[in-house]
């Protein structure tokens, strides 16, 4: 793992996607360079699914994203935690 900080979002950044960034310096300084809002957005974007194999999935397309200059998750509502209006795209009740 990479010895350069990484800096933290609304969300707790989970081990798995943490250890991913940290993989590659080059996706770890554009993840730093996110705001705090945008990294949430991330974060909840690849927490926010059930199954393991699509958590990878968005954590490959994470890294895909940011290398392509992309900032948000694209096609993605928003965090329902940070906006309970977007809650209805994920059918189900989203716990703060």
């Amino acid at each position: 793992m990479s010895t350069e900080k990484m800096r933290e979002t609304l969300h707790r950044t989970p081990k798995d996607l943490k250890e991913a960034l940290c993989q590659n310096t080059k996706i770890l300084e554009l993840w730093n360079n996110l705001t705090p809002l945008a990294r949430n957005e991330w974060v909840c974007y690849v927490t926010l699914v059930k199954k393991a194999e699509t958590r990878k999935n968005h954590i490959k397309r994470l890294e895909e994203d940011l290398l392509k200059g992309k900032r948000r998750p694209c096609c993605w509502p928003g965090c329902p935690h940070r906006r309970p209006g977007t809650a209805k795209w994920f059918g189900k009740s989203i716990d703060k």
